[in-house]
């Protein structure tokens, strides 16, 4: 008895030893965001969905980057070279980087990374139909070789989103592209906690030992990544006002995506600064496969008569933060705004599109519309598209759901009365809409597999036509020539452009350099 009390004893004095030693242990620091949605796949090479792409650029690093120019840069790259035909490229890896297990990081992991990227992505399968081919030089050079010139291998490999070209290890690289990766090893300034991932609620990021940042200040996507965080942690709140209010108390320092009927009220809260969580556009999607929009006619009737304005007005973005017209397929003032072939639907007109739509032969078919009941600007932006076909006399039928369910039914080729659909709405990015390759509904060739289904020969030419070329002005050309034919075939109609909004605390620092609506965390500071 007396031994143990004496144990005991001892014990206790040297817990009270190493108390002043624990208690100078600082927090880590920690930056709480309260993401747009809840994460579910892991492998930003594996969909499209942005919250998949965040948790992409918090992990991985990629080859070549975007500034806030929009140029791409060397990130993962030291330096590259190109023939003068185009068709020869030399890439070499800057020295000393680790992936997020301490192994380097080799020519081998990049070939083997841009190969399961060229398998998934619109660039990355045009330059495989040009015959590239990679090829090791040695641990850190390889080389691209292209049977035909293309004007897009640097905003290739610097895609910013939708399957952005991210390097990954060899091993995981080789894996089928068909199925989303089991493991995260990454090349980022971020390191994923899967032991304190809870699916629906959390997703825990610490910083990476070993990730080497550039020197050149953060722009874009491009530049150092060098965190001032210890530890990130994104929140998924679905409702807004436990998001906003949670904000308020400083629980959280920022609100990736801000419902639009809230900010106008935390413009006026001194807490609390509102910022543009980048650039926007509305898309009616119509099911190509299926009468009535199975008819170019049609769907050019229905583009005369929506008013873009009205549409973003009803979304429920402040005038400063949506336009009241966008004349072209990409986004208005980016390098490829165009306004070719665009003339005749500047100007929402009711009583032409009538005509036009009685002229295509309608014969008051029914249009079923799939309308989102859980987001609140899609639910407006659909709305508003029923009202417009209502208003030339189309016969809608719509049928409101939650948008998980929207995203099953709108694979379905069925007719509507086995489950298919007629029109949806959506929205995306600027990224994934300023150009013939990068917008999804314009880089749809005949046979493909985006719901909707758009297919038009001329177009296919134009785009090949686009991406061969690479002297600026003829580009140009081709691109005005590409978007006069797309108001010809109506793929969809563009709904409008307005800017989404994020909302921080604002003692937080570092926000105004948050770029078109990335959540590059690394930038910020508190």
């Amino acid at each position: 008895m007396k031994r143990r009390t004496l144990a005991a004893l001892a014990a206790l004095a040297l817990s009270a030893a190493c108390l002043p030693a624990l208690a100078q242990t600082p927090a880590p620091k920690t930056l709480k965001v309260v993401a747009h949605a809840d994460l579910k796949i892991l492998d930003p090479t594996f969909t499209t969905a942005y919250i998949s792409r965040n948790f992409g650029y918090m992990v991985y690093d990629t080859l070549f980057a975007q500034d806030a120019n929009g140029k791409p840069q060397p990130q993962m790259a030291e330096k590259y070279t190109s023939s003068k035909d185009g068709k020869q490229w030399s890439f070499t890896l800057r020295p000393g980087l680790k992936f997020s297990d301490g192994a380097a990081v080799t020519s081998a992991d990049a070939i083997a990374s841009l190969q399961r990227w060229a398998a998934r992505d619109s660039i990355g399968r045009a330059m495989v139909a040009g015959g590239a081919e990679w090829k090791a030089v040695d641990a850190r050079t390889f080389t691209l070789t292209l049977a035909e010139p293309s004007g897009l291998v640097l905003e290739g490999l610097a895609k910013p989103s939708s399957f952005p070209p991210v390097i990954l290890p060899e091993r995981l690289a080789k894996m089928p592209a068909t199925a989303p990766l089991p493991e995260v090893i990454g090349s980022g300034p971020f390191i994923f906690k899967r032991d304190e991932w809870v699916p629906g609620n959390k997703t825990v990021f610490v910083r990476n030992p070993d990730y080497v940042p550039r020197s050149e200040p953060p722009s874009g996507l491009a530049g150092s990544k060098k965190t001032t965080f210890d530890r990130v942690e994104w929140l998924y709140l679905p409702d807004a006002n436990s998001a906003i209010a949670a904000l308020k108390r400083g629980e959280v320092d920022l609100v990736e995506q801000v419902p639009p009927d809230y900010i106008a009220p935390l413009r006026t809260d001194p807490g609390v600064k509102i910022g543009s969580g980048g650039t926007y556009q509305g898309f009616l999607v119509m099911n190509h496969l299926l009468p009535p929009f199975n008819n170019p006619k049609v769907r050019q009737a229905l583009l005369q008569a929506v008013s873009q304005e009205r549409i973003v007005a009803a979304m429920g973005y402040p005038l400063d933060m949506r336009m009241a017209y966008c004349q072209t397929y990409f986004i208005c003032g980016s390098p490829n705004d165009t306004a070719a072939g665009a003339e005749p639907y500047r100007k929402a007109d009711v009583a032409k599109a009538k005509k036009m739509l009685a002229d295509a032969g309608y014969k008051g078919e029914k249009v079923t519309l799939l309308v989102p009941s859980d987001v609140t600007y899609l639910n407006a932006e659909a709305l508003m598209a029923a009202q417009t076909m209502r208003s030339i006399g189309m016969n809608v039928d719509a049928q409101t759901m939650d948008w998980a369910s929207i995203g099953a039914r709108r694979a379905k080729r069925d007719a509507p009365e086995a489950g298919g659909w007629n029109m949806y709405v959506t929205v995306a990015g600027e990224f994934d809409v300023n150009s013939p390759i990068t917008n999804a509904y314009l880089s749809a060739a005949c046979g493909n597999t985006l719901p909707g289904w758009p297919c038009d020969k001329p177009l296919d030419e134009l785009r090949n036509a686009w991406l061969k070329e690479t002297v600026p002005a003829k580009r140009r050309e081709i691109l005005d020539a590409f978007q006069a034919r797309a108001y010809e075939a109506v793929p969809y109609i563009n709904a409008g452009q307005y800017t989404a909004a994020f909302a921080a605390r604002a003692s937080l620092k570092g926000t105004d350099k948050l770029w078109a609506g990335m959540p590059t965390v690394w930038m910020l500071d508190k």
